[in-house]
């Protein structure tokens, strides 16, 4: 047996001990090496080699591993072979990559995600990569230098297209890592780096595909300068784990991204696009997703309007964070608007919500807090369910935190909800909000609530004390409570000015279901008009009513009552004790009637028809003209 003169040498570094020579390779199509003339090795060193490969292979593909996003696992890769393994290396992606099952669109195109190599000076960066980790600034025919600059260099093109059964394609199809100097590689290579390129004279390559759970999703071409040790055949098996390992871990990147991207629109979606303007009352909302650890959840918002110029308001946070939420939450949101046009009372709308969540299964819960407010009486009603309490910024700057039941949450069963009705006085703002607003890691709900109610009332009396913020620059302001750090959970927000309806603005009459009502309407609403000097409208106006007051009282049997509002327009509601809908259809010439609503049709503005748990009411609106 051969003895080594320095029995410390299998304890240096790989990166050390990499600088060997090693003895010549025997690879396919070269001459073998005579047995007699190969060295014995020594057991000792190969077993300590042998172990500082798997110790590095442990620790490489530990930190590929750490990687969540496509970069970051890319980005593990490169750091971890160079310069221990590789003094470069070229990580090229298939362009776009396919998703899950998804099939791969044609041309089979890779695209150089990132290169890193060895850096030589201090002045030298340390990799050369593009913006974000991708060379999109390179044109397709530019050169990356990978190596020295003054001696040789490694050129690559950005993009390749893999020709059907041509070498590249054949080398990827196979799998395995194959090296440089192989009649496979020699001619594939080329292929990948660009038609009239190679790798340089001198330097070891090997070429190793990415292969995915499904497909072959990228190539990963490791390299060596001349001056160090050339690959063994054990090298093969260290490219390919890493190769591997990078490869599962772009899939779950990838497919990961996908979800969480697909559940983000499913959940903003879900979402109202734009809040209604109802009358009496101005609405301002915000909606974050959560960080990219945890960033789909349930909450969300909504602003109903309801009959009698009021506007329902809820704010709900399904519990968990998945797509399921996200679905969860959609369905609670068509379930709850589906409620308020029914015109239930806020505990009411709780209650169905509890049954359907129930429905949805046993363990589907959520918090909501949903309120009704009426710009006439000034007046809103709440009903709670397990969420955060309202916060309401008075006109002085003065912020208090509700007083309302807590509730249990949707999804409980078996529990009464309670409602509670308060002063809602113009120029005061409420707040409705999720908890991820006012709870994480740093802080418990109660500590958040009172900073958000401390920075509510700072920001209000910046203003004056006559005056109220402006709406969307206090949603802004209200976002900088978080902290950095601080966005464990999604966040929805709903901000409410109350303008309220003077009671001068307010007309308000009952009528008897007979057959002078009509007449009486119109009288009583000429005279409003006067009063308000909207006579321009008293002609429009009279008709109308006339049409729907007759309408009211042929299926009335309790008084009709007729109401008039006046704001940016005109609004005429008559409600009735009769649950049938109008609707609008095209009467014949030998019809005595149904023309009355193709009148309202053509002449207001708006017009509309609400169910309530007491009857209807039609309503028109006009604009005016002062």
């Amino acid at each position: 047996m051969t003895e080594h003169p320095t029995s410390h040498e299998g304890r240096q570094p790989l990166v050390a001990r990499s600088q060997e020579r090693t003895r010549p390779r025997q690879e396919a199509g070269a001459s073998a090496v005579p047995q007699s003339a190969v060295p014995t090795p020594d057991p000792a060193l190969t077993a300590r080699r042998e172990g500082d490969r798997l110790r590095f292979v442990g620790a490489a593909t530990r930190r590929i591993a750490r990687g969540i996003d496509l970069d970051e696992i890319v980005l593990g890769l490169c750091r971890a072979t160079v310069p221990t393994f590789s003094d470069a290396i070229l990580v090229y992606l298939r362009d776009p990559l396919p998703v899950g099952d998804e099939r791969p669109v044609a041309p089979f195109v890779l695209r150089l995600r990132r290169t890193d190599r060895l850096r030589l000076t201090d002045e030298d960066p340390e990799h050369v990569t593009g913006p974000g980790g991708i060379p999109s600034q390179i044109a397709p025919a530019a050169l990356l230098p990978l190596l020295d600059p003054q001696s040789e260099v490694m050129p690559a093109s950005e993009l390749c297209e893999v020709l059907s059964g041509g070498a590249l394609s054949e080398v990827l199809r196979g799998v395995r890592p194959v090296f440089g100097d192989s009649a496979a590689a020699r001619a594939a290579l080329p292929e990948l780096l660009g038609a009239d390129r190679a790798v340089p004279s001198g330097h070891r390559a090997i070429l190793a595909p990415l292969r995915g759970r499904r497909r072959v999703i990228g190539a990963a071409v490791f390299l060596r300068r001349p001056d160090r040790a050339a690959f063994e055949p054990n090298d093969l098996l260290v490219a390919a784990q890493l190769a591997t390992h990078t490869a599962l871990g772009i899939d779950k990147a990838v497919l990961y991204g996908r979800e969480a991207y697909i559940a983000d629109e499913l959940q903003r979606t879900m979402l109202p696009e734009n809040l209604p303007q109802p009358t009496g009352v101005r609405l301002a909302s915000r909606y974050l997703p959560a960080a990219e650890t945890a960033r789909v959840g349930g909450d969300w918002y909504d602003a109903i309007p309801l009959p009698g110029s009021r506007v329902a308001l809820v704010v709900g946070d399904v519990m968990g964070h998945s797509m399921t939420s996200a679905a969860i939450m959609g369905q609670l949101r068509t379930t709850a608007q589906t409620l308020a046009g029914l015109d239930l009372p806020p505990q009411e709308v709780l209650h169905h919500l509890d049954e359907q969540a129930q429905r949805l299964g046993t363990d589907r819960m959520a918090t909501c807090l949903y309120a009704v407010y009426d710009p006439v009486s000034h007046r809103i009603t709440i009903a709670n369910a397990g969420h955060p309490p309202p916060i309401l910024l008075h006109l002085g700057g003065r912020a208090e935190v509700l007083r309302v039941p807590p509730g249990a949450p949707i999804g409980v069963g078996g529990v009464d909800f309670e409602a509670v009705e308060l002063d809602a006085p113009a120029g005061a703002t409420l707040l409705l909000y999720t908890d991820g607003l006012v709870e994480s890691r740093l802080r418990d709900v109660w500590t958040g609530i009172e900073q958000l109610r401390e920075r509510l009332a700072a920001t209000a009396q910046l203003t004056g004390p006559d005056h109220s913020p402006p709406l969307e620059a206090l949603c802004d302001d209200v976002l900088d409570v978080l902290g950095p750090g601080d966005r464990d959970d999604d966040i929805a927000l709903l901000a409410a000015r109350f303008d309220g309806i003077a009671p001068s603005d307010v007309a308000y009459w009952f009528l008897e279901p007979e057959d002078a009502a009509p007449g009486r309407a119109r009288r009583l609403a000429r005279r409003a008009l006067a009063r308000w000097d909207l006579e321009e409208l008293s002609d429009s106006v009279e008709l109308l009513i006339s049409e729907v007051v007759t309408n009211a009282v042929r299926y009335a049997e309790r008084p009709v009552t007729l109401r008039l509002l006046r704001t940016d327009v005109l609004r005429c509601e008559v409600g009735d004790d009769s649950p049938q809908l109008p609707r609008q259809r095209r009467a014949r010439e030998t019809d005595e009637g149904g023309r009355g609503l193709f009148l309202v049709n053509r002449l207001a503005r708006r017009w509309g028809a609400t169910r309530l748990s007491t009857g209807k009411v039609v309503w028109f609106e006009l604009p005016t003209r002062t």
